[in-house]
């Protein structure tokens, strides 16, 4: 063993801490999902693991992945969240389908966006950036909600499934701990006007 080894710094953590604004689930909502994603996976033999009925969401605007948690953005992403007044709306999820990347996830989507999920992903994006915050999500929302990963093979074409119909009130800031702890912490709620 060389010397200086013997005094080298300890390794960096791990873990990765994530921040996204998402929706989720209430319980009755979940519980729908959760057995969709259980006959799916049964009829389908979709390999791979099925997601825990409580980390279910749908992300809007995903902040990024940092080396340690970040309060001064986490701060500056709830004042933005703070700026909107936007109405409620409701979601059908009405579609099963796979992205097609190295952890072939599976998801529930919906064939057609709600002009109020845009809107919320949109104006949300603009008050992120009114506050310094970026936002790494992309161009286009596409709504989803992933039931799967590591699947043995994509499930291409999307299918129909049996409606899941989503009354969406809220959205929230949750921050994701991956490595030795795995846990979501919600930040912050903010309610959708009825």
């Amino acid at each position: 063993m060389h010397q200086d080894s013997l005094f080298a710094a300890p390794a960096a953590s791990p873990d990765v801490h994530r921040l996204f604004f998402a929706l989720l689930p209430d319980a009755a909502t979940q519980a729908r999902i959760a057995a969709v994603a259980a006959a799916l996976h049964r009829e389908h033999d979709a390999g791979g693991r099925l997601i825990g009925a409580h980390r279910y969401h749908l992300t809007l605007q995903f902040l990024g992945d940092a080396s340690e948690f970040q309060p001064e953005r986490a701060a500056r992403a709830q004042a933005a969240a703070a700026s909107l007044v936007l109405p409620a709306f409701d979601l059908r999820l009405d579609r099963a389908g796979s992205f097609r990347n190295k952890s072939v996830p599976w998801w529930l989507g919906s064939e057609h966006t709600p002009e109020a999920l845009e809107g919320l992903y949109q104006r949300l994006g603009v008050a992120l950036a009114k506050e310094g915050v970026r936002a790494e999500s992309g161009r286009a929302l596409v709504p989803h909600v992933t039931i799967v990963r590591d699947a043995a093979r994509p499930l291409h074409p999307p299918l129909a499934i049996e409606a899941i119909d989503w009354r969406v009130d809220a959205f929230v800031l949750i921050h994701s701990q991956l490595g030795s702890r795995n846990v979501y912490d919600v930040l912050g709620q903010w309610p959708l006007s009825a």
